[in-house]
């Protein structure tokens, strides 16, 4: 059996793509791309895979061991720190450039200031950073480590100075409006069972938000009226259970609530806008 066979063989029970989480593990231990380790397999494998191996079948999720991982068009740096984004989030940025592709914006070609609320790595604002090189935005949480990686995934992006990152608890303090809103809040009830390795090693805070995974958007609610441009775009991560309890909490001030589905078919987002 040849040696990723062989590591995917005992990655079956932990990990629903065992053959990709092996492929990129041994790709790390040898320094190279994935892309590269397909294209010359290599006969043995360097001493490094074995602990890595070892993590990823103790439940590590491979984004921590590698300490990194691909979101839209970027590259990010991730650690136990941050949360580790997910394809489902896609689905913001999916609408978001819906929305703006549209003209529903002043006519104009995308967002000018950005907000994403809950920022962890970055991933969001720094995505639409990319995606629209012309604004700027701000990222905001309450962990001064998930803002370290954040700042680091900037400075490394070239957006340093484009991006701007605050401590504080949601909007709190913060008196703009942005063309763009984006938010991937805690919605997990605290009860909730999660796939392998989620809770054992991903930051709780970014995870579970009380008895029924709203507490999060009841902090929001009241405030996103107040930060959205008028013909702007507030985007909220949900659960897929969530869309009518969500919509009862952020459709409010004046904002209508629209929904997203991810690529499953299944509730992921609300997309709210000014009356």
């Amino acid at each position: 059996m040849n040696p990723l066979a062989a590591a995917a063989k005992r990655l079956a029970e932990v990990s629903d793509t065992p053959l990709l989480d092996a492929e990129l593990l041994l790709a790390h231990a040898l320094g190279i791309e994935r892309e590269r380790l397909l294209l010359n397999p290599p006969d043995e494998v360097p001493d490094a895979f074995e602990p890595l191996l070892a993590r990823r079948e103790a439940g590590e999720p491979v984004a921590y061991i590698v300490g990194t991982r691909a979101f839209w068009t970027i590259e990010l740096e991730v650690t136990p720190d941050v949360l580790i984004p997910r394809p489902d989030s896609e689905t913001l940025m999916d609408s978001a450039l819906e929305y703006f592709e549209g003209s529903h914006f002043r006519g104009t070609a995308g967002p000018a200031r950005i907000l994403d609320l809950g920022t962890g790595s970055g991933a969001l604002l720094l995505a639409a950073l990319d995606q629209w090189p012309r604004a700027t935005g701000i990222g905001v949480d309450r962990s001064q480590a998930a803002l370290a990686v954040a700042q680091r995934n900037a400075a490394r992006l070239g957006m340093a100075g484009r991006a701007e990152f605050r401590i504080g608890d949601w909007a709190d303090g913060i008196d703009q409006r942005f063309d763009l809103i984006l938010c991937n809040p805690p919605y997990v009830a605290a009860s909730a069972e999660l796939g392998s390795g989620v809770a054992e090693h991903e930051p709780h805070d970014a995870l579970f938000a009380g008895d029924d995974g709203l507490d999060a958007l009841r902090a929001l609610g009241p405030q996103l009226p107040r930060l959205l441009e008028p013909g702007g775009l507030a985007a909220v991560e949900i659960g897929f259970d969530q869309a009518v309890s969500a919509a009862a909490l952020l459709a409010t001030g004046g904002l209508t609530a629209g929904l997203a589905r991810d690529l499953a078919g299944r509730p992921r987002a609300l997309l709210l806008t000014a009356r």
